[in-house]
Order: C-alpha cells, then structure tokens, then sequence
C-alpha cells in the first residue's frame, strides 16, 4: 500500500469514526433534553398546590401531584413490599389502603420501616385505624417488573412488588391503579418518608453526550496533527 492510499484510508476512517461518535453524542444529547423536559414538567406539577384526588381514567397527567385524600383506613389490608433499601439499610414499604368516600380506595406508601435480623426481619407495623385525610404525591407503578418465581407470590401481609391490580384481587378493594406517598410532614408514626426525587435524571445522558463529543474531538485532533506532521515531512 503506497503513502497515499494509506493517507486516503486514515483520512476515511477518522471522518467516519468522528461521524458515528458525533451522531452518538447527538442522541444522547436529544434523550438529555428530553429528560430536562420531563423533569421541568415534574417540578412544575410538584409545586403546585394540592388538590382533592381526582376522578381520572388517565393517571399519566397526574403523576408527581400533590393531592389530598379523604377516606378510612383499611389498616387490615396493610402490607410490607419487600427489597426496599434507604441510606443502604434494607426494608420494607409499609402500604395502607385507604377506603374513600365514593367507594373507590387508593394505596398510600406510607414510608419505610428498616428489617430486622434473623426471625425478627419482618418488622411489626401498627396500622392506622378511623378517618384521615392524607396529602402526598400521585406515583403511578410500573406496569412491569421483575418476577422471582413463586418466591414472588405474598407471604402473608409481605409482598415483593408494589401492583395495585394484584393487591385488589387479593383485598377485594376497588384500589385506583396509583399510590399516595405520603408527605413527609405527616404525623410522626416511626416510618422514614424520604422519598427519591420526582422525575427523570438526565445526568447520564449528559455524561455520556461529553464523552462522545470528546471522543469525536480527539480523533480530529489527532488527524489535524498528523496531517500538518504529513505536510511538514512531504518532500
């Protein structure tokens, strides 16, 4: 292969590599806006000022609202969804139905209770009982996870994943398809609620959007130095 041919093949070769790292750093950059986007629309919604739980068929447009709800616990129904973990302590979900007026019921995610060791893992909840009028925000579960098997079925009042469907055949409750998480300013009942930031992050895509656009980089400075080291060197 002569000089020139193999000048001809780097030169294709760094146009296409910086190309496809462009395009690369190019979507990450769109799924980063997109994600800003999302989460400028979340921190609009959460600040907001709370307003009675809506009669909705499309939860979508609720979800992070701050709403209040009036009802009566079903603390009989209450559940422990496992594989919870805050501040790297493993626990539990406590999650009470709350019965509204209008005959439907909605699951209030009413903070974390770390687990015990050995038999004692399970930790032991008081429900709560009578009326109440909790205020949180509206979270909309995924409508897919992971499922373990038969180990995934409930153990008593301990669940694995937090379904709304399942729990209502279980409970014979008519359960909205969302969970309250309650505020944080609720009174205080031994439950930690410190609840993950509303909303998409788009740090990663951020991250990886530099990283790309660096890799495009370095491979144009390279090309321009040898290029100008060609020019030099040419007879």
């Amino acid at each position: 292969m002569s000089a020139r041919t193999a000048w001809v093949a780097a030169t294709v070769a760094a146009i296409a590599a910086i190309a496809l790292f462009v395009a690369a750093g190019n979507w990450q950059r769109a799924r980063m806006e997109a994600k800003e986007a999302e989460r400028a629309t979340v921190d609009a919604a959460a600040s907001l000022a709370p307003v009675p739980l809506p009669d909705a068929s499309d939860w979508s447009p609720w979800r992070w609202r701050q709403v209040l709800a009036t009802g009566t616990w079903r603390g009989a129904a209450q559940i422990l969804v496992d594989n919870r973990v805050l501040d790297g302590r493993a626990g539990f979900a406590v999650v009470t139905p709350l019965a509204l007026d209008d005959g439907r019921a909605v699951l209030v995610d009413r903070g974390f209770a770390p687990a015990g060791a050995g038999e004692t893992r399970v930790p032991r909840v008081d429900a709560p009982s009578g009326r109440a009028t909790v205020e949180g925000r509206v979270v909309v579960p995924p409508a897919r996870y992971v499922e373990l098997g038969p180990a995934a079925a409930p153990s008593g009042n301990v669940w694995q994943n937090l379904d709304p469907s399942r729990i209502a055949a279980a409970t014979a409750l008519t359960l909205l398809p969302i969970v309250i998480e309650q505020d944080p300013g609720a009174p205080a009942d031994g439950l930690v609620r410190r609840w993950a930031p509303a909303g998409p992050d788009a740090t990663m895509h951020r991250m990886y959007m530099w990283q790309w656009y660096t890799f495009a980089t370095m491979v144009a400075v390279l090309w321009i130095g040898f290029a100008v080291k060609r020019w030099w060197t040419r007879p």
